[in-house]
């Protein structure tokens, strides 16, 4: 048995999760999850970034500090919840802040931050982080990474010869195909914006984090034009492998479209849920069509979206990973407390069939305990 603390900060930007695992068989066993809210200062900061690569570098190199320090604060938090101590942690897995992803640029990049010099400093735990860069180098698009977790975490499913589909739900939305073949390739990858623009959205015309329960979409109706116009963008029709940001899906990309229209914003904010539904059904490959699909991340909470797929996939069982065990909140956490074990047991994390890199790899960059163990 091994204990692991892993650290997650989407593309949502809401808050820090944390989860204390322990990993001796699958689905570990959960000790202690928490979502620590970013303060306001940093959202702001990173989102500008993010969306339009504008800052200098000593306000990047500074937010890198910053984000370390509150990354390793919730590192100790996690540790006083569960009443464990730093010696008896085996390692923590940082996904990191995304700033910017281009893996389709030349040449290629993505950029996480969260200095884990400044993790492993302070918690005293070996750090393992840095995850996506690797797979870029090999040609890949380092996203998504969990659908090797999610593989792991259902892999009766596979066995038992039942296609079976993750949808996790954060800023962007990306899927995981799990064949029922187990000689076939898992799939996955970004379908599009979940919940960035629904949050912007609702940010900017209520003032509030994310629309609880998808209450104010569900109060209108979506506008078939601007759907229309929304789903015309490239990205959708693209071919995977491939992943997305804020860098493309922000709310400047809305504004353009919603440029000559007059549209109220409850209507505006029904068409935002539609368009992560509709981009979610339209990608589902015909053979999961009459199987089930496990919710998880912030989305697994939006009861208008889970009721929207459900209607748009009739065939299918819609429902958030919870029925299954799994907390949908700590999953994506969960999947880099993974993804360190596998980068410290010389094992590959990625999926070459799902981020399209030219070979499996091991993941991410390991920093040692501050007394300079192993």
């Amino acid at each position: 048995m091994q204990r692991f603390i892993g650290l997650m900060s989407g593309t949502s930007l809401d808050a820090i999760d944390v989860v204390a695992a322990e990993f001796s068989r699958m689905p570990p066993t959960i000790a202690a999850f928490a979502q620590l809210p970013l303060p306001e200062h940093f959202r702001t900061r990173i989102r500008a970034f993010a969306e339009s690569g504008v800052g200098n570098l000593d306000q990047v190199a500074r937010l890198d500090s910053e984000l370390g320090e509150l990354f390793a604060e919730a590192v100790l938090h996690i540790l006083r919840v569960a009443g464990w101590k730093a010696d008896s942690i085996f390692a923590v897995g940082s996904h990191g802040q995304t700033l910017r992803h281009g893996p389709d640029s030349s040449p290629r990049f993505t950029w996480q931050i969260g200095d884990a010099h400044v993790i492993a400093e302070r918690t005293g735990i070996r750090t393992v982080a840095d995850f996506r860069r690797r797979d870029v180098a090999a040609g890949g698009q380092g996203a998504p990474l969990a659908p090797a977790f999610h593989a792991a975490l259902w892999n009766e499913k596979i066995k038992a010869g039942t296609h079976f589909a993750v949808l996790n739900v954060g800023g962007m939305a990306n899927l995981t195909l799990l064949p029922g073949r187990p000689e076939l390739p898992v799939l996955g990858f970004d379908t599009g914006p979940g919940n960035v623009l629904l949050d912007a959205w609702i940010q900017q015309h209520r003032g509030e984090a994310f629309d609880r329960d998808g209450a104010w979409a569900a109060s209108a109706k979506a506008d078939p034009d601007l759907l229309k116009a929304l789903l015309a963008d490239p990205y959708f029709a693209q071919a995977a492998p491939k992943s997305t940001g804020r860098e493309h899906f922000s709310l400047a990309w809305l504004e353009q479209h919603l440029a000559g229209r007059t549209l109220s914003p409850d209507t505006v904010q029904a068409t935002l849920l539609e368009l992560t539904a509709r981009s979610v059904a339209d990608a589902l490959p015909l053979p999961f069509r009459k199987a089930a699909l496990r919710v998880c991340g912030g989305g697994a909470h939006n009861q208008a979206l889970l009721h929207r797929l459900q209607q748009l996939l009739p065939a299918v069982d819609v429902a958030s990973s919870a029925v299954d065990g799994v907390d949908p909140d700590a999953l994506e956490a969960l999947a880099f407390a993974w993804l360190a074990r596998e980068t410290l047991a010389g094992r590959p994390g990625n999926l070459p069939a799902v981020t399209g890199a030219s070979h499996a790899v091991v993941l991410g960059a390991i920093y040692p305990p501050a007394h300079g163990g192993a």
